[in-house]
């Protein structure tokens, strides 16, 4: 007769931290450590993630709406199929971040590092064109790290 172990499964921040994100809608997570999180098929309506650490973070099929990123860093991370609609991007750490198939609608970038950042042309030439600033960690202007003309 073979002993099996039972599989243990242990609760991580990143999924105690994805299963309370999934329901926001106008939260404060302002300044939190939310590195390498997952947030999926999750609506953040005027959710405060300003000054966050979302480094290494994945949104997937998220909707935020009216959220406060401001100061967030987000670098290499992934946004994908994501809304970004009347958001707050402003002095945003977004490097080397995915965000192919994500939709920037009326977002403000003041600031914004988007450095070595995928994101689709269209996209790019919406947001070109009210990008502007340097950010304050980085020192990287906004409108060069888009590559906008």
């Amino acid at each position: 007769m073979f002993l099996m172990p039972l599989s243990a499964h242990a609760a991580s921040s990143s999924s105690v931290t994805r299963s309370l994100l999934n329901e926001a809608g106008g939260e404060d997570f302002s300044g939190q450590s939310l590195i390498r999180a997952e947030f999926t098929n999750a609506t953040f309506r005027n959710t405060n993630f300003s000054n966050a650490d979302l480094r290494g973070a994945l949104f997937n099929g998220v909707l935020l709406d009216g959220a406060n990123l401001h100061g967030i860093d987000f670098g290499s991370g992934i946004a994908y199929v994501s809304r970004f609609k009347d958001v707050d991007l402003s002095d945003a750490i977004l490097a080397d971040t995915n965000m192919l198939r994500s939709i920037f609608d009326n977002v403000d970038v003041t600031g914004a590092d988007f450095t070595n950042a995928l994101l689709d042309m269209q996209q790019v030439k919406k947001i070109c064109v009210k990008a502007s600033g340097i950010n304050s960690k980085t020192g990287v202007d906004t409108r060069e790290s888009l590559a906008c003309s």
